[in-house]
């Protein structure tokens, strides 16, 4: 994440906050980022400098009407920046903001299997009852990490893998002198 993504993030999330709009403002952010993504070809549409930002802008105006106005410009305000491709990043940005002042942590497990869902609420009870905070727990499956768990939770990575168990037993057993 860019300064520049950090700091139109963090604007765009005080102005929500003050008007107690911090949840709905990010559901939209979210759902404007989604679309950008998917339709890459559009993304460079709004970022083509041969098209005048006022034509730009009215296409924004086209393709989220129906969103708060507060997404809506902000988005124009990017694009006027030229800076619509750092949009996954403000909104990088003030997710961050609005799980801080939330008290949230997401945390990624990654598995061999998918995670039945009993396991899957022990893991984020566990979680939460050594954090103080509430855990939106994301899952990906990995064959590589053949079993076990790695968790990467608020910037550190805590792995019990057998993948990362048979990395240790090869260093220590290269580390060994005869």
């Amino acid at each position: 994440m860019t300064e520049q993504a950090k700091r139109y993030g963090s604007s765009l999330y005080e102005l929500a906050a003050e008007e107690s709009l911090t949840e709905p403002i990010l559901q939209e952010l979210i759902l404007a980022d989604a679309c950008c993504k998917q339709e890459p070809s559009y993304l460079r549409l709004l970022q083509t400098p041969s098209i005048p930002k006022r034509e730009r802008c009215a296409l924004l105006d086209k393709a989220f009407e129906g969103m708060h106005p507060y997404v809506v410009n902000f988005l124009k305000v990017l694009c006027e920046a030229d800076l619509i491709g750092e949009l996954s990043g403000c909104l990088e940005a003030y997710r961050q903001q609005y799980n801080e002042e939330h008290g949230i942590l997401e945390a990624t497990v990654t598995s061999a299997v998918p995670l039945s869902e009993a396991e899957r609420e022990k893991l984020i009870a566990k979680l939460e009852a050594k954090t103080g905070k509430t855990i939106h727990l994301s899952e990906k499956t990995d064959p590589s990490v053949l079993a076990g768990l790695r968790l990467d939770l608020a910037g550190e990575r805590l792995d019990g893998t057998v993948q990362r168990r048979l990395e240790l037993l090869r260093e220590d057993i290269a580390n060994v002198v005869l």
